[in-house]
């Protein structure tokens, strides 16, 4: 362990154990402070490479979050999200190798905050919209998966997704963690025998971060315990928004 230590500077161990910090406060709920996680690990690592230490530590704490939440999914949504994930992940396996990353970053993070404004002024008007349309469940599905699958973006289009859908806040957060709980296991062959992130050296480092995503979920737990539904749901789409913004001027 002592030469794995040495790999990086005492700096990037700080940014790494914020990220995995970040990773636990998000699954425990504050959905949208994730993507906080996805710069400080590529400032480290790199895009590509930062997903095979990223993915396994998302699934160590959806476990927890299942966990804990798993009485509060509403499955209706789970399997309407997943089939078209799944078609998500399959085309970010291929597509996904030759992409310029810098570019795509940009265009989803343009996106997100589009959408996140248009939510948030339909918010401030008490406009109770729920999408009913096909596409929107598709689209939302198809390009959650694909993000995810190129740099576990997929939390934003998710958290647009399940705001939509006006789910209370236990609801939306129990959901959240059954769907990528599924996700991210599908997701990680892929990543170990395709793309070839997940190593022996990407899971001691991840090892040495788990002390650091346990905290920031056990943090969140008790966070999220005293925020309502109503505030919940504009501190989603805050944290989302400024995500975006951070994803988008990411270099």
């Amino acid at each position: 362990m002592q030469a794995l230590f040495n790999d990086y500077s005492l700096t990037n161990w700080v940014l790494l154990a914020l990220s995995a910090f970040f990773i636990g406060l998000a699954k425990a709920g504050l959905k949208g402070i994730d993507m906080l996680n996805v710069t400080l690990m590529a400032i480290v690592l790199g895009g590509k490479a930062s997903t095979g230490v990223v993915l396994p530590l998302l699934c160590a704490a959806d476990l927890m979050a299942v966990k804990y939440y798993h009485r509060h999914a509403e499955w209706k949504h789970f399997w309407k999200l997943i089939p078209w994930m799944v078609v998500g992940v399959l085309v970010g396996v291929f597509a996904g190798q030759h992409m310029n990353e810098a570019v795509f970053r940009k265009i989803m993070a343009t996106i997100i905050v589009i959408t996140v404004i248009i939510m948030l002024y339909l918010e401030v008007r008490k406009t109770m919209i729920v999408p009913s349309n096909k596409f929107f469940v598709s689209g939302m599905g198809l390009i959650s998966g694909f993000t995810t699958m190129i740099g576990n973006l997929a939390g934003a289009f998710a958290n647009i997704y399940f705001l939509a859908m006006r789910m209370p806040k236990n609801n939306f957060i129990g959901t959240a963690a059954w769907v990528f709980l599924a996700i991210n296991f599908f997701k990680l062959p892929f990543q170990v025998f395709v793309w070839k992130n997940v190593t022996v050296d990407s899971l001691k480092t991840d090892a040495l971060l788990l002390p650091a995503l346990l905290v920031g979920f056990l943090l969140g737990i008790k966070i999220v315990s005293l925020i309502k539904d109503t505030s919940y749901r504009r501190l989603i789409i805050v944290l989302t928004f400024i995500g975006a913004i951070f994803i988008f001027l990411k270099k």
